[in-house]
Parts: structure tokens; C-alpha cells; sequence
């Protein structure tokens, strides 16, 4: 089986989502290219299981023009059985080659829906991003596949490699340093804990202000930014409690990296955790820029003993019914063997 992917996304969640995938089909066997930005961190982390074409693919660029032809043209060559873009920019590049089925994966809301008209089949990671798709309009086909994460539980790192003491609570978080990651709500929420340390993994245009908010709180002490970090599962591993404090969030891979390495979860009630998680049983849940929330459902954690186990079990329950590897992928090969 061969595939072609089309993907322009910078660093997060959905890219660390495209490397398990892509390495995962690479297991089954299936035979890959991926049209991807240049100077991509994540790139070494595929090259042994695709072959790989960088393109900027930007609106004001010589490659606007060029790359669609040259895509047509590897794909009349390759001839393969499916084309799959990821989020409605690569969408636009996705050439009209009747030979396979056209795939957009959506990991989040779209706006609209003129990026798709190459496409058969949009798969939405929620169902709440299928039912946009249907109300903005969309006749042609719709399915709800999931992501999954890399299961194994690896070795926690040593936190005098990061400065805190190994006897302290550390609440660990981790996406891009923007608005909507709700960080600042997290931070605050940590400022009404005394004792607490928090560990942030990631980078972004709001760094400034998040080291800033920690000066203005005296927390710069115990907080630890640990910039962005291609493997965090050493870092979760070590802490004692995830949160992900989005105000939006359509589906929440971190969550599932966290249920990964067994760790208790505190979520914001966004879209995707809204779908996926219960409130007592695989995590607690707070209201969205509630930050008395978040300080209450970590201090009941980190005091309640029972619970913390209740729904550290609870969630790695979840994602291995849920969102396991052998049940995504299985999704995908069915949808890449049908004809458009």
C-alpha cells in the first residue's frame, strides 16, 4: 500500500500525532511520502519511514505555483492508493488525481470549506469537528478516526537535572506558548498552592509574559520553563500531576501522552476533553480560566491518595480502549483501501 502525505504544520501536538502515525503505517508496511516545511524538528524522527519533499508551499512563493504541478505529477508516477492532507492549508495542495481516495484529516474547527474541494472524505479526530463540518455544509463523506500516542512508559529524569528538589509536589504542562494553552490560568492556579512547583515544556510568542506573570506572582522560584522538548515523556513521567488548562482544545494529545506514563490529569472542560473524559473517573476537570478550579482539583489530588490512583487507572483504561495504535490505524487502512 502506498500513501502520500501532505503536511505544513510547525510544532505541537498534531505534529507529534503525524510522527507516531507515520511510523506506525511504517509497521504495517505501507509506503509513505510526506511533502513537509523545510527545517522541521520532527523530521528525524520519520526519515526511516518516509520519503521526504520540503516545500514552504507560501501564499507569496515560487513553490505556490510549482508544487501543486509537481505533486500532480509524483502522483500519476507513485500511483498510490491514498492521498491524506493535514489541516485545510495542505488541503489546498492536494492534487484532483482520480487514481486513490483524498483524504483531509482535521484536528481542529474549520472556518470553511472551499480548502477541501479536492477532497472525499474529511476525517475529523472528534466528533464535535465532524458536526462543524456538517453544519458549514459538507455533502461528501464524513468519519470520526482518533489519535493515538506512543504507549510505552519510559524512565523519569532526575529533577535535580532541572533544579527542584526531589520531596516537592510538580505539577508538569506542555504545548505552544500561546493565548489559548491557558498557561497563565495554570500558573495562577499553581501561585494559590504553596509549595507547589510547576514545570512548563514548550515555546511560543507568550513566553515573555508567562515568565513575567511568574516574576509578578514570586513564583520564579519554583517554576521551571523547560523549552520545547522533542521526547516530554521524562518529564511527565517525573512530575505527579498533568494539567492542560486549554480554553480551547479539540481533542488534547497531551492528555493522552500523560494517561501514557500513568500520571493523574486535571483538565480545563474544552471541547476535546469534554468528549473523552469524566470527572472522577480517568481525570478531574475544572471550568475553562477558572483558577481556583484548577488550585482545588490539584490540591484534592495530590491530598487524596485513593482518587489519584482511581483515575490514574481510569485513564490509562481510557486510552488503551480508546485511543490505542492497533484500533486507529486499522480506521485508516480500511479508508485507504475504498475508492473515491
Amino acid at each position: 500500500m502506498k500513501v502520500m502525505h501532505f503536511h505544513f504544520g510547525k510544532d505541537g501536538g498534531a505534529e507529534r500525532f503525524f510522527t507516531h502515525f507515520v511510523n506506525a503505517l511504517a509497521r504495517r508496511h505501507v509506503e509513505q511520502t510526506s511533502v513537509i516545511r523545510p527545517v522541521r524538528t520532527w523530521r528525524r524522527d520519520i526519515e526511516a519511514s518516509t520519503r521526504i519533499i520540503e516545500s514552504h508551499f507560501r501564499n507569496l512563493s515560487l513553490d505556490r505555483i510549482l508544487l501543486p504541478r509537481k505533486v500532480m505529477r509524483l502522483a500519476r508516477r507513485e500511483k498510490p492508493d491514498a492521498l491524506m492532507a493535514w489541516a485545510p492549508r495542505a488541503s489546498e495542495l492536494m492534487p484532483a488525481y482520480p487514481g486513490c481516495i483524498k483524504i483531509s484529516r482535521l484536528g481542529d474547527y474549520p472556518l470553511r470549506l472551499d480548502y477541501f474541494r479536492n477532497t472525499d472524505v474529511i476525517v475529523a479526530n472528534t466528533p464535535g469537528i465532524a458536526d462543524q463540518v456538517r453544519a458549514l455544509g459538507w455533502t461528501r463523506r464524513v468519519q470520526v478516526i482518533s489519535n493515538f500516542t506512543d504507549t510505552q512508559q519510559v524512565a523519569p529524569i532526575d529533577r535535580a537535572a532541572v533544579d527542584t528538589p526531589e520531596d516537592v509536589p510538580v505539577i508538569m504542562s506542555m504545548g505552544r506558548f500561546v493565548e489559548r494553552k491557558g498557561f497563565r490560568t495554570l500558573i495562577e492556579a499553581v501561585a494559590k498552592l504553596r509549595d507547589v512547583w510547576l514545570w512548563l515544556a514548550g515555546e511560543g510568542e507568550e513566553r515573555e509574559a508567562l515568565e513575567a506573570l511568574t516574576r509578578e506572582l514570586k513564583m520564579e522560584h519554583r517554576v521551571r520553563f523547560l523549552g520545547w522538548q522533542n521526547d516530554a515523556r521524562p518529564y511527565v513521567a517525573a512530575a505527579d500531576i498533568f494539567v492542560m488548562p486549554s480554553n480551547h482544545e479539540p481533542l488534547g494529545n497531551v492528555i493522552l501522552e500523560a494517561w501514557a506514563q500513568k500520571r493523574p490529569v486535571v483538565s480545563s472542560r474544552s471541547e476535546g476533553p469534554s468528549w473523552f473524559m469524566r470527572d472522577g473517573e480517568n481525570g478531574l476537570m475544572a471550568k475553562i480560566g477558572d483558577a481556583d478550579g484548577f488550585a482545588g482539583a490539584i490540591a484534592t489530588l495530590l491530598a487524596d491518595n485513593a482518587l489519584r490512583q482511581a483515575v490514574i487507572a481510569g485513564g490509562y483504561k481510557t486510552l488503551m480502549r480508546q485511543f490505542s495504535e492497533a484500533a486507529v490505524c486499522d480506521a485508516y487502512l480500511e479508508l485507504f483501501r475504498q475508492k473515491p
